[in-house]
């Protein structure tokens, strides 16, 4: 039985994207190189130099030949002798500039990428949570590795060989026509078929290369899936499913990447043909006129050499083309993201949130996230600081989208929220949200030890004030039971400590950020009832003189609260004590008795 999901590339990519501008991703790259113009002025020096070299090779060889051509009987030694040791000297400064610039191009890609990387990774800093929750995780990985990765190894690469065939290309050219204008001639007679053998395959790779990294980005979205989900994959036998999935886009991606390779790889073997052609021309039309006296045989093993080097850069520049197209779709698919629209920026005045009171207030509030379709509809309460609300309904009817609305993980779509008599549009998003504590239904804990991963709710927590908060949130005993303490080490996730165990480190933090609004989103759900019922001593301590928003079915959790709001369908359809609600017999009445004949708590 196959999974209820999206199969294939479909599943996030959306609409086939057109190819974008070149030229456009071109210029825009060209900023994060600019910096380095320095050192770009030099690696032009030297990849000058480096072809005036390999143009002087040729000529040196033509006069070599024909200084042991007999003359009146007799080989030129002295002549021969010189030029070895000309030739001997442009090898040796040869390799020094080749290293040089091979040395110089590494530093100047890297320095690059690092600064694309950075500026992505920045970005994703500040794209809103709408973003990551239409995104895989996988997919953004991907963008952020092997994309730019693969826009690091064409610069690296590919740079340097198209600038320094070009300088190939015009110097042997001019040789060419400095030796002999009329075998210069016949030697063009194939530019033209380069030309358009060229722009057919780049048409055809273009598309096909951004098809191949949009194929491997989904790839990557099934690794990451199979990995951080291999669980639930294996409670539900699901791994033949999951290799079903994996072999279909790996299937995908082999044929995408074949036919990507295959267009690309039509080129070099065709252009050998064409280069061959050339040379033959060239070779049979300069015998004829060595016959006639016209040239002599060594301007002819020159002219020859000349010629391969200038069909050999029209070969590689053809090659590196394909190369950059590659680069292109990558560098493209890490704009699309650079592009994003980041969260609204804070007003230009922003006011910076002291510490909280803790009043809060919804006044007609309506939210969706999508445009016209609406999730949350006119909501409105007051909860006086100090409060415990308690909002309960079915799965889905908008709970934690208040809680996300009140920390502006979201804006609202409609009305206002206000803390302490103030828009919470008013002030500054990092002075906001300094002023909550969470406890999220899905804990999230960083690679790292206990130690860092508790610190991360107050950076410049002591050492004692760590333990204090451990000990209040009843986290204390277990940590001091493992091998190492607070310096055990964490796997991403905390997946090698229980799921309860990890919400109690996740109420630690919260109680160390010592926050004036709290928000409680299901935080005992994965712990057992009899550790439950002794951190709800804990957990009152700290709701004590704390506005706190508390989400949960648990009635050990909610029958405390001063609020009790049920939500149903994006509405507030009940809200009083637990005893008002009770004593109305409505939905509340219903959702308890539904519970309580499943946990006996009625």
């Amino acid at each position: 039985m196959n999974r209820p999901v999206m199969r294939g590339p479909q599943r996030f990519m959306g609409p086939k994207i057109r190819p974008k501008n070149t030229r456009e991703t071109l210029k825009r790259l060209w900023a994060y190189v600019k910096p380095e113009k320095s050192r770009l002025i030099l690696i032009l020096g030297i990849v000058l130099l480096n072809s005036l070299f390999l143009l002087l090779v040729p000529f040196f060889i033509g006069r070599a030949i024909d200084a042991l051509t007999f003359q009146n009987g007799k080989v030129d030694f002295s002549m021969l002798f010189h030029i070895i040791l000309i030739l001997l000297i442009v090898y040796i400064f040869d390799t020094i500039l080749n290293f040089t610039q091979g040395f110089t191009v590494a530093g100047v890609s890297q320095r690059m990428v690092q600064s694309l990387r950075a500026q992505l990774f920045i970005k994703l800093q500040r794209l809103p949570i709408a973003f990551f929750d239409t995104q895989p995780h996988g997919e953004i990985m991907s963008r952020l590795t092997n994309d730019i990765d693969n826009v690091s190894t064409t610069i690296s690469q590919s740079t340097t060989s198209l600038i320094s065939g070009l300088f190939t290309l015009v110097g042997a050219l001019v040789m060419m026509l400095v030796l002999s204008p009329v075998l210069t001639l016949a030697s063009l007679v194939t530019v033209p078929l380069v030309f358009l053998l060229t722009r057919f395959v780049a048409k055809n790779t273009s598309r096909l290369f951004r098809e191949q990294q949009k194929s491997l980005g989904y790839l990557n979205v099934q690794i990451e899936e199979a990995i951080s989900g291999i669980e639930v994959v294996r409670a539900f036998n699901h791994e033949g499913n999951m290799l079903l999935e994996f072999e279909e886009a790996n299937e995908n991606l082999r044929k995408i990447g074949l036919k990507a390779q295959i267009y690309s790889g039509f080129l070099m073997p065709l252009m050998n043909v064409i280069s061959n052609v050339g040379f033959t021309v060239v070779a049979s039309f300069g015998g004829y006129l060595a016959t006639q006296s016209y040239i002599t045989v060594g301007v002819i093993a020159s002219f020859l050499t000349y010629s391969r080097q200038f069909s050999r850069p029209l070969n590689d520049m053809a090659n590196i083309f394909n190369t950059l197209q590659s680069a292109m779709a990558g560098a493209e698919r890490v704009f699309q993201v650079l592009d994003e629209g980041e969260e609204a920026d804070d007003k230009t005045k922003a006011e910076v949130a002291g510490h909280f009171k803790g009043t809060v207030e919804f006044e007609e509030v309506g939210f969706g996230y999508e445009k016209g379709r609406s999730i949350l509809k006119n909501i409105n309460f007051k909860a006086r600081p100090g409060m415990t609300v308690a909002l309960v309904g079915p799965t889905g009817a908008g709970k934690t989208t208040i809680v996300n609305l009140l920390t502006r993980f979201y804006d609202v779509t409609s009305g206002k929220i206000l803390i302490d008599g103030i828009d919470i549009r008013e002030y500054s998003r990092a002075s906001l949200r300094q002023n909550f504590g969470m406890v999220l239904q899905d804990t999230y804990l960083f690679a790292g030890t206990i130690m860092e991963n508790l610190n991360y709710g107050r950076l410049n927590a002591t050492e004692a004030e760590i333990e204090e908060a451990a000990k209040m949130a009843n986290a204390h005993h277990f940590i001091k039971r493992l091998p190492k303490g607070s310096q055990t080490f964490l796997v991403e996730g905390g997946s090698n400590i229980s799921q309860g165990q990890r919400q109690l480190l996740a109420i630690t933090r919260a109680v160390l950020a010592n926050p004036s609004i709290l928000i409680l989103d299901e935080a005992t759900s994965s712990i057992d009832t009899r550790t439950e019922s002794r951190i709800q001593k804990a957990l009152l301590k700290l709701m004590k003189g704390r506005t706190s928003f508390v989400i949960a079915h648990r009635l050990s959790t909610i029958r405390e609260a001063d609020m009790i709001m049920v939500v149903d369908q994006g509405q507030i359809i009940e809200m009083g004590s637990h005893e008002s609600l009770l004593h109305q017999e409505g939905f509340y009445f219903e959702m308890l008795q539904s519970q309580g004949a499943t946990l006996g708590r009625v």
